[in-house]
């Protein structure tokens, strides 16, 4: 008889994955990662004045924060559904960053100088679990062996 905990041990690895469970899941999500950091980082060279300081902001403003709230609404799911340690850490650190992208749009650089260097700092961070989720989904290299 098979205990329920060894037979957790015998599956492999790629089944603690909720999200991410297979590599072109993964890879997508990586790509996703990249690009807001990219986007990101050129949130540097375009100051946000917030919503909240200047009174009434433009229709794009409001637009953005709808979008971010989505965006940070779905990552924070994802963090429940997700299975294991990686990929939850993961989903928490895009969903930072969206929600730091969310008060950035709202309070401002002024507000909230930090809020700019955090959702770089976090994004750079998903990208590193990003790739190394990535690679555990590598397929090993068989080698062929010759009798001499």
């Amino acid at each position: 008889m098979i205990h329920a905990s060894q037979a957790k041990l015998d599956q492999p690895v790629m089944n603690d994955f909720g999200v991410l469970n297979n590599r072109k899941r993964a890879l997508i999500a990586l790509v996703h990662s990249f690009v807001f950091l990219g986007i990101a980082m050129h949130g540097f060279a375009s100051p946000k004045m917030g919503v909240l300081l200047r009174g009434s902001g433009a229709t794009g403003d409001f637009i953005l924060i709808g979008i971010y709230l989505v965006v940070a609404s779905i990552l924070a799911w994802l963090v429940t559904i997700a299975r294991c340690a990686k990929e939850r850490v993961y989903f928490v650190l895009c969903a930072c960053s969206a929600t730091f992208g969310l008060l950035r749009t709202i309070f401002g650089d002024a507000s909230l100088p930090a809020a700019q260097y955090l959702r770089v700092i976090m994004l750079f961070s998903a990208v590193v679990v990003g790739t190394w989720i990535l690679r555990s989904f590598s397929r090993p290299v068989t080698e062929d062996v010759l009798s001499d």
